[in-house]
């Protein structure tokens, strides 16, 4: 996003992100960082899933509109020295699906031990299992947290997983390094019985759209960070196609009678500011079927609000 080598930010009037925050896509992860930022542009497992192709074309799009954003006038300092410490780690190389998942989890596996927070750029919601997979590598239990329109819990095709199945996939992993899995905004129209009763079974739960709110979100964020202190993380999947279309139009599978784009920004700042949740992803961003790349900035603001939620952190 920056290039590693910082400009002194007092010369700089109107300091944005790419002032800031510096591009370091190598492997060492022996320094410090507040936050890492790493893209994973792989969509075969929306294609396989049948639909739209085009989300691999998104971390590049969020990262621009990142990049030009700046830090909220009440909260400049913080802001730009969280930033100072950050690290954009570039993209994982493209690759086969199941080859780019394995890279993904290698790649922050070594952030997640250190308790780092990750923010991962997708890519179809076949990231997810890349992400959740750098849990299991680094022996690290985590809740997750979705919002989205479809419970993605379907069999795997052919013996293949594909942007439907990767919550199926997590929580059948052998490493069982996944507790729990919780997601909110479905639409009834979009949602199987048998996927309903999978989560149940599970020891999930689900919320439909029509009683998804931001209580109902962030009490279930408190809920999961809130109890016993064992050590177990929430990772925070966000898929863009939870948001109404007339906010979110270039998504993978657009949602007609979807949430409110303010849900989606709230619960990342609430994120953010929780210790609890390790990492956030953000996928099913579509460029090739976006309006003058409403969707792709909106992906940038939820990001720039996580990273905003980052500030208020208490110190561990």
């Amino acid at each position: 996003m920056a290039n590693t080598e910082r400009r002194d930010i007092e010369d700089i009037e109107d300091v944005r992100v790419q002032d800031v925050l510096a591009t370091d896509p190598g492997s060492d992860v022996s320094g410090e960082a507040s936050f890492v930022i790493i893209g994973c542009p792989v969509d075969e497992g929306v294609i396989r899933n049948g639909g739209r192709p085009g989300a691999s074309q998104a971390p590049p799009l969020i990262r621009k509109h990142l990049s030009k954003m700046t830090p909220p006038p009440d909260m400049r300092e913080p802001f730009i020295e969280l930033l100072r410490r950050g690290r954009d780690l570039g993209d994982v190389p493209d690759a086969g699906m199941e080859e780019m998942q394995e890279e993904l989890a290698s790649r922050i596996a070594p952030w997640l031990e250190k308790r780092v927070p990750v923010i991962v750029l997708g890519g179809g919601h076949e990231t997810v299992y890349g992400h959740s997979m750098g849990y299991r590598d680094a022996r690290q239990p985590h809740h997750i947290l979705n919002l989205d329109a479809h419970c993605d819990v379907r069999p795997l095709k052919n013996g293949a997983g594909h942007s439907g199945s990767p919550f199926r996939q997590i929580l059948e992993d052998a490493a069982g390094m996944c507790r729990s899995y919780h997601v909110l905004g479905l639409q009834t129209q979009s949602t199987a019985r048998k996927h309903l009763e999978y989560i149940r079974s599970a020891g999930g739960d689900y919320t439909f759209a029509d009683q998804t709110d931001s209580g109902s979100v962030l009490d279930k964020i408190r809920k999961l960070t809130g109890g016993k202190d064992d050590g177990t993380a929430v990772l925070l999947t966000l898929d863009m196609d939870v948001v109404d279309q007339s906010e979110a139009p270039g998504v993978s599978a657009p949602c007609i009678s979807g949430l409110p784009k303010s849900l989606l920004l709230e619960t990342a700042r609430a994120a953010g500011a929780n210790s609890n949740v390790l990492s956030m992803d953000l996928v099913e961003v579509n460029p090739f079927f976006d309006r003058d790349d409403q969707t792709s900035r909106l992906a940038a603001l939820v990001v720039w609000h996580f990273v905003l939620g980052l500030c208020f952190r208490k110190d561990e």
